[in-house]
């Protein structure tokens, strides 16, 4: 099996908010967690036993991001999906659907937290604050959420 992590750093764990959960004639699993790196999001899947085809997923986010599948791997009843390009700077939410699913209903959606700091730059405080560098720099500015 290759290496699934993508590369750069890890930002953020997402994990359900709700039960993740998924059951259809065509799938049934569920959604464990989904990591955010930098150059991706790895999704954590419980499979219901070994030997039953991976699910096909869709992710979404408010901004309409296009995710593609990368390359995915099941080991018994785990399977981790990779997906490209990692959540952009200002996401709220992440929605993850079944492509099985004809009436589109969500399996799990997940609020995505303002990341702290932009990759290469974790020395930086919260931006505000007096005598942090990100006070007065205008590049982690840029990587702020916009409002809603």
């Amino acid at each position: 099996m290759s290496n699934l992590i993508p590369p750069g750093e890890l930002r953020r764990m997402l994990l359900p908010p709700t039960y993740g959960r998924h059951v259809t004639p065509a799938a049934e699993f569920t959604i464990l967690s989904v990591e955010v790196w930098a150059a991706g999001l790895v999704v954590n899947i419980h499979l219901p036993s070994a030997g039953v085809p991976e699910p096909k997923l869709v992710l979404q986010d408010h901004f309409g991001t296009d995710y593609t599948l990368q390359e995915s791997a099941t080991v018994g009843a785990r399977n981790l999906q990779v997906f490209t390009p990692s959540v952009p700077a200002g996401t709220r939410s992440l929605t993850i659907r079944a492509a099985d699913d004809a009436g589109g209903r969500p399996v799990v959606t997940f609020a995505v937290p303002l990341m702290a700091a932009p990759e290469g730059r974790p020395d930086l405080e919260a931006p505000g604050r007096a005598g942090s560098p990100a006070a007065e720099d205008e590049s982690y500015r840029s990587e702020l959420r916009r409002p809603a």
